[in-house]
């Protein structure tokens, strides 16, 4: 079976915890916004989920393509684009779940992350579960430098969000919150806010 870290790879805890309660199961058409070297699909991949992904960056796509045929030859190159995660070339309603771990806090604007989500949104079919990690204010003191663009340790600028905004989104998108919010403080560095929400399965297409 070999590691721990041959199995499952880097996987985001939180995204680990959906897995053991089941509402990430073999059989789910999974698609991962932003998924960079593919750091959380290393278990799904070896599990045999049939696995998408998009990211902006070529490089990250060409890893895990690479990564793909090694631990799951037979899923399509293909499935993994260079794609921005506002501007997704998949169909609605395409994916049973859709993850974006450490993305929307890299909004440009508020314009930007209500365009990401929406598109998150769009992908994901009725009744299927969003899961997002993202950087927050809860718990965190950092510096605003405009609207909700703060200034970060390493003097690098994110896009913060709150609970209340995480509430608004969810209401104006009609979905309802799989968990409560949970929040991890690194201490002097980041929050980072686990915010997971399911469609509606009646919402048409």
């Amino acid at each position: 079976m070999g590691s721990l870290v041959e199995q499952f790879g880097n996987i985001d805890i939180y995204l680990f915890d959906q897995l053991l309660r089941g509402n990430v199961a073999l059989g789910m058409r999974v698609l991962d916004a932003g998924c960079g070297g593919g750091r959380n699909l290393v278990y799904l991949l070896r599990e045999g989920y049939e696995v998408f992904g998009v990211d902006r960056s070529r490089e990250a796509v060409d890893a895990v393509q690479s990564m793909a045929a090694g631990l799951a030859p037979g899923l399509d190159a293909g499935n993994f684009r260079v794609e921005a995660v506002e501007g997704m070339s998949f169909a609605d309603g395409f994916a049973d779940v859709v993850i974006c771990n450490a993305v929307l806090h890299f909004s440009r604007d508020d314009a930007h992350f209500d365009g990401m989500a929406r598109e998150l949104w769009r992908v994901l079919r009725p009744g299927g579960m969003l899961f997002c990690r993202l950087a927050s204010t809860i718990g965190g003191d950092f510096q605003r430098v405009e609207g909700r663009r703060f200034l970060m340790p390493g003097g690098v600028q994110w896009y913060l969000v709150d609970e209340a905004l995480l509430m608004k989104v969810t209401e104006d998108l009609g979905g309802e919150m799989v968990d409560p919010l949970k929040t991890s403080v690194v201490q002097g560095l980041r929050c980072m806010t686990t915010w997971v929400v399911r469609k509606s399965p009646y919402e048409s297409l």
